[in-house]
């Protein structure tokens, strides 16, 4: 559940620097950056602790830290949604329908970042200790893989993508304190239609 919210914060993080520097390639920097360390510093003092028990359990969790970070959100930034200015405003036409290109420019950008991380998964060292830990968190350990990093590490990961896609979505969608729910549920669907665990076919769902 805790995703959505680090989507949310993710995307006031960039129209907190983008409004400081001007700058919205180092404003999707900066938010990526910094909540993954958010999402890092989390699993390590929340979710690490119950790694092992109840799935329940750890579900209640991020559902927990979901409404913290949501009403933080609120506190800090207020009700009222912020517009993100978006980087590339052209457009082309297409037949007789008037596209922006920042559209295309963030197809391009998810697709090649889906690409980098199916060849981190299948062929780079720590990709293949993520999916070792995944399948068989014991055995891992017993190999010498560091579970205890690399749960940490995927959730920092996985944190600094949704910060990412909070940037990049930004403009299009607006940033407001409740944005990560639509987008967590969204998120539910693909994953279930796709099948958990498979890369391949949570893509296909997206589409």
């Amino acid at each position: 559940f805790a995703h959505g919210e680090l989507f949310m914060l993710g995307a006031y993080v960039g129209t907190t620097v983008l409004v400081t520097t001007g700058s919205f390639w180092l404003a999707l920097l900066v938010a990526s950056v910094t909540i993954a360390l958010l999402g890092a510093a989390l699993q390590i003092t929340t979710l690490r602790p119950l790694v092992g028990r109840d799935p329940l359990t750890t579900i209640l969790a991020t559902f927990g830290i979901s409404l913290v970070l949501q009403n933080y959100a609120l506190w800090q930034y207020g009700p009222v949604a912020r517009k993100i200015q978006e980087p590339i405003t052209s457009q082309f036409q297409f037949f007789h329908i008037q596209f922006p290109w920042y559209r295309i420019v963030i197809a391009i950008l998810s697709a090649a970042i889906i690409g980098a991380l199916w060849l981190f998964l299948k062929y780079g060292k720590y990709g293949i200790w993520i999916r070792a830990t995944t399948q068989d968190r014991l055995m891992a350990s017993a190999m010498g893989i560091p579970v205890p990093l690399v749960h940490t590490a995927v959730f920092a990961i996985g944190s600094a993508m949704a910060a990412a896609s909070g940037v990049l979505f930004g403009p299009l969608v607006g940033v407001n304190h409740a944005m990560g729910l639509d987008w967590i549920l969204k998120a539910f669907i693909v994953v279930v239609v796709g099948g958990m665990g498979n890369l391949g076919g949570s893509i296909l769902a997206s589409l």
